[in-house]
């Protein structure tokens, strides 16, 4: 196993506390150590380089320099290790144990999830998830990221924002450090992003692996209309211009 998963049901009542606290507008915990130490190496040492086929770098009004990447060769057995193991059914029972969303099911396509990459200049604004798994019509009901960033620095940006939109405040804002998972559930409140431009250094990227979790069905207080990503601009004017700019780019790339 590259989960460590007797550390986690080691900590799964400081974990529930966490996920449960009520003063929270939406449920999510953060929890280091999420895989063995050796694990984590291995992973981040066969991390492919945003330089090698495969990778997704379309730019959009409200995401730029993002790298994806969801199909892994036989040289990449390591990574499919990974992904086999976090949609597992031991592993989905436990997250099911802790967060209390019962029955819940993996997506061996990774439909928007899988290895994620940004480099410098790099954000993704603060928004709520698509709702509905537009082939399986399963409902979205919680995001893992595992963060892969080693010696990550705050003046990089790149940090995880959480907010309470009917508040207009930022909730969270969590570092991308190594070997760190982050959890959340995703419904109509869930908004997250990280909105500030990356400045990394070159050859610095900011590293992550995710996953999105579903149910068959959901209650009827909690289901809305199937809609995309729903987005927010949480830095005014500056936000403005930097997606006029994004919007420029995706333009002249579609050309």
């Amino acid at each position: 196993m590259l989960i460590d998963i007797d550390k986690l049901k080691l900590d799964k009542e400081q974990i529930e506390k966490q996920w449960s606290d009520p003063k929270k507008p939406f449920r999510y915990f953060i929890y280091d150590g999420f895989f063995k130490l050796d694990a984590a190496e291995k992973i981040l040492a066969n991390y492919p380089s945003v330089t090698q086929l495969g990778w997704d770098n379309t730019t959009y009004i409200n995401q730029k320099n993002k790298f994806t990447l969801t199909k892994f060769g036989k040289e990449a057995h390591l990574l499919k290790e990974v992904f086999d193991e976090l949609n597992s059914e031991a592993f989905l029972q436990l997250m099911s144990e802790i967060t209390g969303i019962e029955n819940l099911l993996g997506d061996e396509e990774l439909f928007g999830g899988g290895l994620h990459q940004s480099r410098k200049g790099a954000f993704l604004d603060v928004h709520v998830d698509f709702n509905i798994h537009p082939k399986t019509k399963q409902h979205r009901r919680m995001n893992l990221i595992i963060y892969m960033n080693k010696d990550w620095k705050e003046e990089y940006n790149g940090y995880l924002e959480l907010w309470d939109m009917d508040k207009k405040k930022q909730i969270e804002y969590v570092a991308p450090i190594f070997n760190r998972c982050v959890v959340f559930e995703t419904n109509e409140i869930s908004f997250h992003g990280h909105p500030k431009k990356l400045n990394t250094p070159d050859g610095t990227t900011r590293k992550s692996l995710a996953v999105y979790y579903y149910t068959k069905e959901r209650s009827e207080s909690e289901t809305v209309s199937e809609h995309n990503t729903i987005y927010k601009n949480t830095e005014g004017i500056k936000g403005k211009l930097k997606n006029i700019k994004s919007g420029i780019k995706a333009f002249f790339e579609r050309m």
